[in-house]
């Protein structure tokens, strides 16, 4: 299982302590068993408590959640990062031409294109060097 870099207790330490917590001890006392705040351990015994049972069999509400955000509302819609890719394809600009034709900031058209792939230009085909050897040296 790969779990945060930082976390103090994998999936079975994660186990053992809604186990603990189950058979009757007290949250602080777990939390101070298993070498976590308390925080910790009601953060893991509410997510335990809320779980279903085939998630508690298959121990999957111990899992990580991700970090990623949910949503994220400022982010231009895809619509208009379909316009300014398709003036980048079009014109060949960079990202501030692109922001005065488009009317966007150019850091915005920046971001748009990095998450598109086409931040930057191919390199150009450039024919091989022609390389020669003297017959002898000197």
């Amino acid at each position: 299982m790969l779990h945060h870099r930082n976390a103090k207790l994998g999936l079975a330490g994660r186990h053992a302590l809604v186990c603990a917590i189950g058979e009757g001890m007290s949250l602080r006392q777990a939390a101070a068993a298993f070498s976590v705040s308390p925080a910790t351990a009601h953060r893991w015994w509410q997510r335990w408590l809320a779980a279903g049972e085939e998630a508690r069999r298959s121990l999957s509400c111990l899992v990580d959640r991700s970090s990623r955000p949910r949503r994220s509302p400022r982010q231009l819609a895809p619509e208009l990062e379909e316009v300014i890719c398709a003036c980048r394809r079009d014109t060949g600009w960079g990202p501030r031409l692109v922001a005065g034709a488009t009317g966007f900031c150019h850091s915005t058209v920046w971001k748009v294109l990095k998450r598109a792939g086409i931040s930057r230009r191919p390199r150009a085909v450039r024919e091989p060097a022609n390389r020669y050897e003297w017959p002898c040296p000197g």
